[in-house]
């Protein structure tokens, strides 16, 4: 499965190393470059909403959807005290369905790896409905290069109140990086145990433009220099035709 459960409470602790910062003076800096007017943003796969709400603090409009209702919980609550408040959807990217257009969409933290190949048209059909004509849509992935080198991996992330233990491999078969995650969790003298497991699909550039191409986006540009490019991730940047 791809949809968080027990682990969207403990989401912001074992990615606190994450530069929200950053990624928001990405997407700032490419609406510079572009010299067209943004102020209503969808935050596609918007997670726990770190990143929302520092958009809505830039003084954006803000539409976050995720198909995870423990990860909106999470961003509910974040969001809690800004105005106005961000509109936040229980969607997944490929039911996509808004009431009226944005000036960009943005979908980060490998949000569309998450997505098998098949469902990239969809998905962007979708976000070409829902972007405004000359809008943009700016995501990242992880390179399917830095996905096969995650192969046999373990990893372990821990607090006084948590274990978190992380398994990946990479299925040749399917093109994808499978994560095996056990969470334990301390309930006073015991530890709970929970689990899951999460695909990330590996999509080459030449698979994304042809999609976003045929799907009504131009401009297709892949920047290797963002946030993380030292560790692989790639932004994919792409105007609206109209």
């Amino acid at each position: 499965m791809n949809c968080y459960g027990p682990l969207a409470a403990w989401y912001d602790t074992l990615t606190g190393d994450i530069p929200y910062g950053s990624f928001a003076d990405f997407y700032e800096a490419e609406f510079a470059r572009d010299g067209g007017e943004f102020r209503l943003l969808l935050d596609l796969c918007c997670g726990t909403g770190t990143l929302t709400a520092e958009l809505c603090r830039r003084g954006y409009e803000m539409i976050a959807a995720d198909q995870s209702e423990e990860m909106l919980m999470e961003a509910r609550e974040k969001a809690a005290e800004i105005f106005p408040a961000p509109l936040f959807l229980c969607q997944s990217a490929q039911e996509l369905d808004l009431y009226g257009t944005v000036d960009a969409a943005v979908c980060s933290l490998d949000g569309i790896n998450y997505l098998p190949g098949e469902d990239l048209g969809e998905v962007f059909r979708r976000l070409h409905l829902f972007v405004r004509p000359g809008g943009l849509l700016i995501f990242d992935i992880k390179s399917p290069e830095s996905l096969r080198a995650l192969d046999g991996s373990v990893s372990v992330d821990e607090d006084e109140d948590l274990l978190c233990l992380w398994r990946a491999d990479f299925d040749e078969s399917e093109n994808c990086l499978v994560y095996g995650m056990d969470l334990f969790e301390r309930e006073g003298a015991l530890w709970r145990r929970s689990c899951e497991e999460h695909v990330e699909y590996a999509h080459t550039r030449e698979a994304l433009r042809r999609e976003l191409e045929a799907h009504g986006f131009v401009a297709v540009r892949f920047v290797t220099d963002g946030p993380q490019g030292d560790q692989g991730r790639v932004f994919v940047c792409a105007k609206r035709e109209g």
